[in-house]
């Protein structure tokens, strides 16, 4: 295979009880879903509290931005500066730090986008949409890579985001009187 045809061939994922699969699942399989899940979660709270104390999803929908650009980079350098990864052999660390602060971002800021719609309780309703899409897709994903069940996975994870919702609409609505 010519070298041309190498750098464009996709990419293939090494099975899962090799070597290189536990590599793989060390080195960006657990950075990317640990990047997405507090993505999704953390930035529930600020989002929804400050979209039910306003009723104004311009304003909610730029603190989401604010909140997974913040939660992105935090998390890249948490998991960028949490190891070398010679002792661990989990990599590089800029890499490491990259994959989780992007997928950080990315669980953000899908349900922050529905607050662009003007509005309210329409874009209230497309965000608890999108979160529920997010809470599906983090639960297959553990299912697919670490062989969780997907029921557990998705209770695990709804439990995190129920109580991270009832919080941030305990507050949004004790701010907004």
């Amino acid at each position: 295979m010519s070298s041309a045809t190498a750098a464009t061939a996709p990419a293939k994922i090494p099975p899962a009880g090799s070597a290189d699969g536990q590599s793989f699942l060390l080195k960006r399989v657990q950075p990317a879903l640990s990047g997405l899940m507090d993505g999704s979660l953390s930035t529930l709270a600020p989002i929804f509290a400050v979209a039910l104390a306003t009723h104004r999803p311009l304003t909610a929908f730029f603190t989401g931005v604010a909140t997974a650009l913040g939660a992105g980079v935090s998390m890249a350098f948490s998991e960028g500066l949490s190891d070398t990864g010679d002792l661990t052999g989990r990599g590089s660390p800029v890499l490491r730090g990259a994959i989780t602060g992007g997928g950080t971002f990315a669980g953000g800021i899908f349900h922050t986008l529905p607050f662009l719609i003007p509005g309210y309780a329409a874009a209230v309703a497309a965000a608890i949409a999108v979160v529920a899409t997010e809470l599906l897709v983090l639960a297959w994903l553990r299912h697919k890579f670490f062989h969780t069940s997907f029921a557990r996975s998705f209770l695990a994870i709804t439990v995190g985001g129920a109580i991270i919702a009832a919080l941030s609409a305990a507050l949004g609505v004790a701010a907004g009187g």
